[in-house]
């Protein structure tokens, strides 16, 4: 069985022996690897290695940073494709959604290449009788990201290239449920030539993401996961004295008004709702239909739902893959159970779905409920699978209290003509990322990505300036420098002038 291991000091390194966990392919249902799992240790080994590699790294010029970004990139778009095919093998997604995952992953690689011009600090001359005021954004230190089984590529390259392009050292704990993609970015990013240390990987459980929370030599923490664990990431990070952004989970609705453009929200629905199967933090997961739009939709939903071709995610023309694990999927299930159990109806079950020759797979298909209320566990829960629920109001206000009640605040969308209508949401809504007639309003690495509400926990956005933000702290320097004429001792308060 393939052993996966850690990543320290720019070579692969197998760490304390004992505790591993497996790797699977989701279509097959067959375990293709074996991944190490980090000691405290083998935390403390990484760490300090990322810590020796600052003291040069930190002084390394701005000129020599963006060179070996610029040569990350070049070597991760020649290798797309090998990324791609690593993270659809371990996560299931489909090969032309891993391709997407990694071409937005590239973006941030590509705002990392300008980090000279981010760093700018500002400069005011003689605020004061021959003095002068400045600002310099310093990097932190050691940083470390800890992220989740749903982008194995893309997120972690949200955080690593603009961190390292600051000047600080990066530790990653990637999810041990499809650690490939991080390995082949580590190998990359050598290639390119960044100094041994300067990136790490440690692969492992809750003992290695604890390790990382309480060590004192990790300055900052940047997660993404579910809510409750990013809860727990910032308790203890900032608890530890440390800079932590933690983003969350998500129940994204989707509104659309009577006036809609009805084959527009349906393919975008349809497409938001369960491209990667459902597992993204920004996937439309309920549609709210005001008055008797919900009628007019709904069967131009199921036409395309059941078109929809479920298989392995590197078989031609596929659109959905499997979900994760043999236990997420039997989860998802769960929620579809209990959905029915509670009420909703099912228009389209996608439980008992099998794919033939993949019958071990981690296979569910699409599902949409209609008829949900907020009482339901479907409607309160991240299920993250191809769930897909209709609420039904009569009213655009009581559309937009929905969203503003729920404790999440990720990302929304309205589907509407009306201008008016639209200026309306996006000035009321309570949500972090809008989008009109866009359903799933992620932005471009120059800008930010962060929720509102329970989504996010700390005040930094990922990504963009707000990660040039994270990732250093200001400096306010005040300088003069001595005159000819000394104006002697003077105990007073310093007067301006």
């Amino acid at each position: 069985m393939k052993l996966i291991n850690h990543w320290i000091d720019g070579v692969e390194a197998s760490g304390a022996p004992g505790r591993t966990g497996p790797v699977y392919n989701p279509a097959t249902g067959k375990q293709t690897a074996e991944v190490a799992f980090a000691t405290a240790e083998d935390v403390d080994l990484t760490v300090r290695t990322a810590k020796q590699a600052f003291e040069t790294w930190r002084d390394s010029a701005l000129a020599r940073r963006q060179s070996i970004m610029f040569a990350y990139r070049e070597l991760v778009a020649r290798h797309r494709m090998d990324l791609a095919r690593a993270l659809t093998a371990e996560h299931g997604k489909t090969l032309d959604d891993a391709l997407g995952e990694v071409q937005r992953g590239l973006e941030v690689i590509e705002f990392a290449c300008n980090i000279a011009h981010l760093l700018k600090g500002d400069y005011s001359e003689q605020v004061s009788t021959s003095v002068d005021t400045y600002t310099i954004r310093q990097p932190l230190g050691v940083v470390a990201g800890i992220t989740p089984f749903n982008f194995p590529a893309m997120v972690p390259m949200w955080m690593y290239p603009i961190a390292i392009a600051c000047g600080n050292t990066f530790v990653l704990k990637p999810s041990e449920k499809d650690p490939s993609p991080s390995q082949l970015s580590a190998e990359l990013l050598a290639e390119a030539g960044l100094p041994d240390g300067v990136f790490n990987i440690v692969h492992g459980d809750k003992v290695a993401v604890d390790a990382l929370l309480e060590h004192p030599d990790v300055a900052a923490i940047s997660f993404v996961g579910s809510t409750p664990i990013a809860r727990y990431i910032y308790t203890e990070g900032t608890a530890a004295g440390k800079r932590v952004q933690a983003l969350g989970g998500a129940k994204n609705h989707m509104i659309v008004l009577p006036d809609a453009d009805m084959d527009l929200a349906a393919d975008s629905a349809v497409s938001a709702g369960y491209g990667s199967a459902g597992e993204r933090c920004m996937a439309i997961s309920v549609v709210v239909t005001v008055g008797d739009a919900a009628d007019r939709l709904i069967p131009k939903m199921q036409e395309r739902i059941a078109k929809l071709k479920i298989a392995p995610g590197e078989e031609e023309g596929a659109e959905m893959g499997p979900l994760i694990t043999a236990e997420h999927r039997d989860r998802v299930a769960g929620y579809v159970d209990a959905g029915e159990a509670e009420g909703a109806t099912i228009v389209t079950d996608g439980r008992g779905m099998r794919v033939e020759g993949y019958e071990d797979g981690f296979f569910i298909g699409a599902t949409l409920f209609d008829n949900v209320t907020p009482a339901m566990s479907i409607y309160k829960d991240e299920i993250f699978g191809p769930v897909l629920s209709t609420v039904r109001v009569e009213h655009y206000e009581d559309a937009i209290k929905l969203i503003n009640d729920n404790p999440y605040g990720n990302g929304t969308a309205v589907f509407t003509n009306d201008g008016g209508a639209a200026r309306k949401f996006q000035n009321e809504i309570q949500v972090g990322m809008v989008g009109i007639n866009v359903p799933i309003p992620v932005p471009l690495s120059f800008y930010s990505f962060g929720g509102w509400k329970d989504s996010i926990f700390g005040s930094h956005a990922i990504y963009g300036p707000e990660g040039v933000h994270f990732y250093t702290r200001q400096k306010v320097v005040i300088s003069r420098w001595p005159d000819p004429i000394h104006r002697g001792v003077d105990l007073g308060f310093p007067q301006h002038g």
